[in-house]
C-alpha cells in the first residue's frame, strides 16, 4: 500500500478504492461489506483522482470492532464526494484521516450517524486549495438518542492560496449525552518566524512551499 498509495498500513483487514472504484485484488473484505466482527483492525483505504458524482459508504454493525480510514484524494476537474458513516456496533469505533488537493471544485459531504451506546467516529479532515480552486466542506455529525457516552468529532483545516475560495460547515446534531462531542475549522497559515527561518536554512522560496505543504499534510514542526 505504501508503494502504491503512499499510505502506511499495518496487520488488517483491508478494503480499497481507487478513483472512486471498490478495487476487489487489494481488499481483504471482498464485497467491501462489514458484515461480522473480525479479530484485526479493518483499514479502508480511499485514493486517486476524482471528477463527478462519488460515494463512500461505510456502514458499521458489529460491535467490538475497530476500523481505520485513510482518504488521500486530489482533482483536476469538479469533483463532489458523499461521505456517510453508521456506527451501530456498541463498542466500535470508526477514525478517519482524510487528505484532499483540490485544483478545481471540490464539495466534500460528511454525514455521520451514531446508532448505538459508546460507539466512536473522529473525523480530522485537510485540504490544500490550490490556485483559483473553489472548496466546500460540510459535515454533520448525528447522535441519536440511545447514543449515550458516544465520542464524535469532526473538523476541517486548510492550506489555502490566497486567490481559492473555501467554504466550512461543521455541526453537531446531539439528542443524548455524549462522552465528548466536538467539531472545528480553521485555516492554516504559515507565519513570518516559520519563513524566515527556512529561507535561512538555504530553501528557496518554491522549497519553503514544499516544506510547508509537507508540514501541514504529516503535522509535523517546522522547527
Amino acid at each position: 500500500m505504501w508503494n502504491q498509495f503512499n499510505i502506511k498500513t499495518f496487520p488488517a483487514e483491508t478494503i480499497v478504492y481507487r478513483d472512486g472504484v471498490f478495487v476487489p485484488e487489494l481488499s481483504t473484505i471482498n464485497n467491501g461489506v462489514i458484515d461480522k466482527n473480525y479479530d484485526l483492525p479493518i483499514h479502508i483505504i480511499y485514493v486517486g483522482e476524482l471528477s463527478g458524482q462519488n460515494e463512500l459508504n461505510i456502514d458499521l454493525r458489529v460491535a467490538h470492532q475497530k476500523v481505520f480510514v485513510s482518504v488521500n484524494l486530489k482533482n483536476k476537474k469538479p469533483a463532489f464526494l458523499n461521505f456517510f458513516i453508521k456506527n451501530i456496533g456498541e463498542n466500535s469505533e470508526i477514525r478517519c484521516h482524510v487528505i484532499i488537493e483540490n485544483s478545481d471544485t471540490f464539495n466534500l459531504n460528511i454525514n455521520a450517524k451514531h446508532l448505538a451506546p459508546n460507539t466512536t467516529i473522529l473525523i480530522n479532515t485537510k485540504i490544500v486549495a490550490n490556485k483559483n480552486s473553489v472548496t466546500k466542506l460540510s459535515g454533520a455529525a448525528e447522535i441519536e438518542r440511545n447514543a449515550t457516552s458516544v465520542i464524535s468529532d469532526i473538523s476541517f483545516s486548510a492550506l489555502s492560496d490566497k486567490t481559492a475560495k473555501i467554504t466550512f460547515m461543521p455541526m453537531q446534531r446531539i439528542n443524548a449525552i455524549p462522552k465528548s462531542a466536538e467539531h472545528g475549522a480553521a485555516i492554516f497559515h504559515p507565519t513570518k518566524p516559520q519563513i524566515e527561518f527556512l529561507r535561512s536554512a538555504g530553501l528557496s522560496r518554491a522549497e519553503v512551499d514544499v516544506a510547508m505543504r509537507d508540514a501541514f499534510m504529516n503535522d509535523l514542526p517546522l522547527f
